[in-house]
């Protein structure tokens, strides 16, 4: 745990990691803020999941689009205007309610479109703040379980919110804390001084690297199994007759990602980071399987701290392997690649465990999941060539000192996997 203290410690970092994560409430909190809201203007749940659909899509469009912005201008110049233009789209929604439908779903579409990548933009900084290679990558690890606190305690803050003012007034809470996050992350001098390693012009951007490309087609998956869990626990609660239990599992879920991602990131690991990859998402797919057995409540939530338990570690290795395959100059293009990637295997999950749950069973729900590890590890396990190549090139290089650290953009460009030792031990 000291690993952590010391990434705390270092100048920015604890302003850096706490601006991002609360500019990043609105995106945590957008699906739900628009279904209770839509539903407290008279709403139906079609027209709520519509509209949370179209900022899910939204989202899943703007992300790469202004990763790429970001790589081209800076930080300060994307992310600010991106965070104000995201939560006017939001006050629209608030203050012309869903009496205009045509101007609704552009109010969503537009706070979707223009959510900033403050996530990738993070990662890309951390070399230039924690200098030491080991640093950035435990600091992968903290984001991931971070992100857990986050998306856990979103939902809950806004529902708070709710209670206390009302659906709308919420809206607009989330919304001016998610700018307030954005500003304090824009105007740190890291974010301000960052500059993008210079980048060969391409179309394709981050993805015409066919690691990348392998990587995100393994998590489209690891998303489709996360998405098809939120549908499958709403069932399965509904069959034991008491809606807290969705919550509960929901909550074990994160707890044992919690726990994985603290314990991953705090030891050192050896070999190269798409082989630890493998394995790690190996026990992700069998951790989901189990859920298909739909036990009494104890047991499948200790079930869900199970399929938990492998999750962050998975996210955390993940970025970690981006850093080493983004094309020099596309790295937030490619953390957001992944994150839209994410995002969008997760939508399918939704709409995939549905279908399989009313035509099926609860069991048929969960089974979406364990079918979607099984398929994220059959993409890694058939592009392990592919994902190698960038490792081998960084071991020659082993002896080559890192660059300065504010120079330092992406593994793949810097040294190996720091901190989690690669090297003849492997």
């Amino acid at each position: 745990m000291g690993g952590y203290a010391d990434i705390l410690r270092a100048p920015h970092a604890a302003r850096l990691l706490a601006g991002t994560l609360v500019g990043r409430l609105p995106h945590a909190t957008g699906p739900i803020a628009i279904v209770l809201f839509t539903r407290a203007e008279g709403g139906g749940y079609t027209l709520a999941g519509a509209l949370a659909a179209v900022y899910g899509t939204a989202t899943a469009i703007g992300q790469p689009l202004l990763g790429r912005a970001v790589d081209l201008r800076g930080q300060l110049r994307v992310q600010l205007p991106a965070a104000v233009v995201s939560a006017l789209g939001m006050v629209v929604l608030a203050v012309a309610g869903i009496g205009s439908l045509p101007l609704a779903y552009a109010a969503v579409f537009v706070a979707g479109l223009f959510t900033p990548p403050l996530e990738g933009g993070l990662r890309a900084l951390w070399p230039s703040v924690l200098g030491r290679t080991d640093r950035v990558h435990r600091a992968y690890a903290l984001d991931a379980v971070a992100q857990e606190i986050m998306f856990t305690a979103g939902p809950l803050l806004i529902t708070l919110f709710v209670s206390l003012w009302s659906a709308g007034a919420a809206l607009l809470a989330i919304n001016a804390i998610g700018v307030l996050g954005a500003l304090v992350v824009v105007l740190s001098e890291p974010s301000r001084a960052w500059r993008s390693a210079p980048r060969e012009a391409h179309w394709l951007g981050a993805l015409r690297s066919g690691g990348l490309l392998a990587l995100l087609g393994s998590f489209f998956f690891v998303g489709l199994a996360l998405g098809s869990i939120t549908v499958a626990g709403v069932a399965y609660a509904d069959d034991h007759g008491r809606d807290a239990i969705y919550g509960w599992l929901l909550a074990a879920l994160s707890l044992g990602a919690l726990i994985g991602g603290v314990f991953y990131g705090a030891r050192r690991w050896a070999g190269p980071p798409e082989r630890r990859l493998l394995v790690i998402v190996a026990l992700l797919a069998v951790g989901y399987l189990p859920l298909a057995l739909t036990p009494g409540v104890v047991a499948m939530t200790a079930l869900a701290a199970l399929a938990g338990l492998f999750l962050a570690p998975a996210i955390a290795c993940a970025f970690v392997v981006v850093d080493r395959h983004a094309p020099r100059g596309t790295v937030t293009e490619a953390f957001s690649w992944l994150v839209t990637t994410f995002g969008v295997g997760a939508a399918a999950g939704t709409a995939a465990a549905g279908p399989a749950v009313e035509l099926g069973s609860t069991s048929w729900g969960f089974a979406v999941a364990g079918a979607g590890g099984i398929l994220a590890l059959l993409v890694l396990t058939a592009t392990q060539k592919t994902l190698a190549g960038p490792g081998r090139a960084v071991d020659v290089a082993r002896s080559i000192p890192d660059p300065p650290a504010r120079s330092a953009e992406n593994d793949r460009n810097g040294a190996a996997e720091p901190g989690f030792s690669s090297g003849p031990e492997a």
